[in-house]
């Protein structure tokens, strides 16, 4: 009787491979199949067996290595095959990793499945950078929110107005390429122009990079800088606290 398969959804963190969970490694280790996204840690992948499957399932911007409906498709395929398939995301899987949407398509197919939770860099990159994302004299919440919304969606789900006036830190995943479009309507909503914002780049990794500038200026030092994704942006007063702290 074949053996039954399942998928493990396992963030791999931020980049930096130390950021792995320990459940996250055991399962590497024991793993048949490993579907990986593009921005993983590649040296993550060494924790697998030999023997295992590795596929390439990666997406930046319009580049797709496979379509999330053939990876959705892919999971329950090879789950149904008896074998064990680790989902290796970046970040983690629920926090703007389409993970959600694995997990409804492995749960109508009847695919047993866990979600390994794994650290966002919506958090880490700013630790590396030397912003804490909330601070008691600054501010006592924080917002994250993607600069890359659902093309197809009719309106955007996002409340410029309020987050514009919110006196928390903003996190903006994904919006290297609509700084400017962002940067805009927050202003334009009232938030001041002179909020301090600083965007990281391949955050927690050798190669992080960051800039700083405020609402007003962000977009233009982009453009000069050539500042490229992937990369985070945060916005508040938080950011003031990276000379000290970095």
């Amino acid at each position: 009787m074949k053996s039954k398969g399942i998928v493990y959804l396992v963030g791999a963190g931020p980049g930096d491979a130390g950021l792995l969970t320990m459940r996250g490694a055991e399962l590497l280790a024991s793993a048949d199949v490993v579907i990986y996204d593009a921005l993983i840690n590649a040296d993550l992948l060494r924790l697998a067996s030999k023997s295992a499957e590795i596929i390439y399932g990666g997406k930046r911007a319009k580049l797709h290595a496979i379509p999330q409906e053939e990876l959705n498709q892919l999971l329950v395929r090879k789950a149904a095959e008896g074998k064990r398939v680790v989902r290796l995301k970046g970040g983690d899987p629920y926090v703007f990793g389409r993970g959600g949407e694995e997990a409804e398509q492995l749960i109508n197919a009847k695919i047993d499945f866990e979600v390994v939770p794994g650290i966002s860099s919506s958090v880490a990159a700013l630790n590396y950078a030397g912003i804490p994302v909330t601070h008691r004299d600054h501010c006592s919440s924080f917002t994250v929110l993607t600069g890359h919304e659902d093309p197809e969606k009719d309106a955007t789900s996002i409340n410029w107005p309020h987050l514009a006036k919110d006196p928390g830190t903003k996190v903006v995943l994904m919006g290297v390429k609509k700084i400017r479009e962002i940067a805009e309507k927050l202003i334009s909503h009232g938030a001041a122009p002179k909020t301090p914002v600083a965007m990281v780049r391949w955050g927690t990794t050798g190669r992080q990079k960051t800039i700083e500038g405020t609402l007003a200026t962000i977009a233009d030092i982009v453009d000069e800088t050539k500042f490229t994704a992937p990369a985070i942006t945060v916005i508040g007063d938080v950011v003031k606290l990276r000379k000290k702290l970095n």
